[in-house]
């Protein structure tokens, strides 16, 4: 599966974002879907992740409560709305998925079989 990440751009703090990945090739829907995020010098990080039905979720802590993913299998596109956005969220964002169990170790990078390109999100203090 191919995806395509987009959405990302430059905004001042407390905007909010709405970052998508769109799937080609194969049926989204056949995967569980994650976000992840690096930025300049830092290792790459979970940010949040959604099994294939949509049913389940798991988020970062520091993404709680402002960050909300969310998926349309009929559109073969994962979305990532981001509320509240601080100078820390500077990174690029990846989309990335796998076919495994929906477990905690969903937010490991490793698990993760397909992965999209970045899409850059700057937040300006």
């Amino acid at each position: 599966v191919q995806l395509q990440a987009s959405g990302g751009g430059l905004v001042q703090t407390g905007a909010s974002l709405r970052l998508s990945c769109e799937a080609s090739g194969r049926t989204l829907g056949n995967y569980n879907m994650g976000w992840f995020r690096q930025a300049p010098g830092k290792e790459r990080e979970f940010v949040a992740a959604v099994s294939r039905n949509g049913g389940s979720t798991y988020y970062a802590d520091s993404v709680k409560g402002r960050f909300t993913i969310s998926r349309d299998n009929a559109k073969n596109t994962v979305y990532l709305q981001m509320n509240s956005l601080k100078p820390e969220d500077t990174a690029s964002y990846y989309c990335a998925g796998h076919s495994a169990a929906f477990t905690n170790a969903t937010v490991n990078a490793g698990q993760y079989d397909y992965w999209g390109q970045g899409t850059q999100v700057t937040v300006s203090s």
